[in-house]
Formats: C-alpha cells, sequence, structure tokens
C-alpha cells in the first residue's frame, strides 16, 4: 500500500521539473549571437539612432525564453559589446556606445525583454502558442514602457536635443517596431507550438505545505482505562 492509498492522507503532488542548467546557458547564448547578428546587420540611417533589427531579436528573446533567460541574454550581448566585440548597431565596440546617443536604447533593451517575458509567462499556458494578439501586445507594452521612453531621453541627453524633439525624432521608429513586433509574435507562437515546455513553469505552493493543509486530520481514537 502507497501513501496515496492510506486512509486520512492526501496524495503529495509531484515537484516541479527541473531545468537543465546547460539548456539554459545555451539557450542564452544563442539570443545574444542573434540580437548581435541583428545589431550589425546593416540598417536606415535615420541621423543619432539608425533603424535596425535590434529591437526585434530584443523582444523576442524575451518572448520566447521567459523574463529572467531573455534578461540574461540581452546583458550577455551588451557585456561582450563592451568587452570589445564589434556587434553594436554599425560594428561599434567597447564603452563608447554606453556614452552616446544610442545610450537610453541599450540600457531598455534587457529591462524591455524582461518585461515582454514577464507578460509572456503570465498568459495562458495553452493559448501562448496559438494568441498572436497576446504575444504581439506584450511586445508592444515592453516597447512603449521602456524603448521608446528610455531611448529618447537618451537622445535627449547626449545628443544636444531637448527633449520634445528627442521624443518627436523618436516616432520615425514605432512604424518599424510596430511590423518587427507583429514579427515577434508570429516567430514566438511558432517556437512556442513547436516546444510547449520552453516556458519556465510558474512557482507553486509548496507541495508538502499544500498536502499537510488539504490532508483530513485523523479524528483522536478513545481510550479506556483498564
Amino acid at each position: 500500500m502507497t501513501l496515496a492509498d492510506t486512509p486520512g492522507t492526501a496524495a503529495v503532488p509531484a515537484p516541479p521539473r527541473r531545468r537543465n542548467v546547460a539548456t539554459d546557458l545555451a539557450l542564452i547564448a544563442t539570443f545574444a549571437a542573434l540580437i548581435a547578428v541583428c545589431s550589425i546587420i546593416p540598417g536606415i540611417s535615420l541621423g543619432p539612432a539608425p533603424l535596425t533589427l535590434q529591437t526585434f531579436a530584443v523582444i523576442l528573446a524575451g518572448a520566447v525564453l521567459g523574463a529572467n533567460r531573455g534578461l540574461l541574454a540581452v546583458l550577455l550581448y551588451l557585456a561582450v559589446g563592451a568587452a570589445g566585440l564589434p556587434v553594436f548597431s554599425g560594428g561599434t565596440a567597447g564603452l563608447a556606445p554606453f556614452a552616446g546617443p544610442t545610450v537610453g536604447y541599450l540600457v531598455a533593451f534587457p529591462l524591455a525583454a524582461w518585461l515582454t517575458g514577464f507578460i509572456v509567462e503570465r498568459l495562458p499556458r495553452q493559448r501562448i502558442a496559438t494568441s498572436i494578439p497576446l504575444v504581439f501586445l506584450a511586445g508592444l507594452v515592453a516597447n512603449l514602457v521602456f524603448i521608446h521612453t528610455l531611448g529618447p531621453l537618451g537622445l535627449a541627453w547626449r545628443a544636444d536635443m531637448t527633449v520634445g524633439a528627442a521624443f518627436v525624432f523618436d516616432l520615425a521608429f514605432w512604424p518599424g517596431d510596430l511590423v518587427k513586433t507583429l514579427l515577434v509574435a508570429l516567430v514566438a507562437t511558432a517556437v512556442h507550438r513547436a516546444f510547449p515546455g520552453l516556458l519556465p513553469e510558474r512557482r507553486r505552493a509548496n507541495p508538502a505545505s499544500a498536502a499537510a493543509t488539504a490532508a483530513p486530520t485523523a479524528p483522536a481514537t478513545p481510550t479506556t482505562a483498564e
């Protein structure tokens, strides 16, 4: 007889599946490389901040990997560029881009990936692979909250522009980012259909405490004096 078959006890749920650290590291490195490739592909020059595929790869990292791994993928990309590899827009490298007009966008990238993943992780799991509008909305919110806020503020700080002029300049990026965010939703939903266990599992209550709470208390057996 097992514990689950014993009267007065509740079955203890299986512990959550542990993730493979090596797989997580490989995914983080892969998406960091993807961001680098999308950054160095020649873009459209719009002045101090060129139009590239960076935001597509950044938002995709969060939508596919989730909040924490998406954040780490972007941070790894930034660290590699800061260390001297020419992976930033236009093939630049080092610390100079962090003191240039695009510093606001660079700072916003890991935060945007994290927020996208945070939202996607909380969508109904059975709908993540099918609901393109929900994933699109997650990427759109991340763009609005971080990229198109911190980006213009960085321009105003380092490009000798007023705040108002910087936000007006940033409007030129919105059409392209809307298209890229739609592509993110299409690609991310396809990936989650193929790999439904890719996102981290949501945290649940402690199984032991939950079982203790659910288990009925056995009535005390009366004793008789002899």
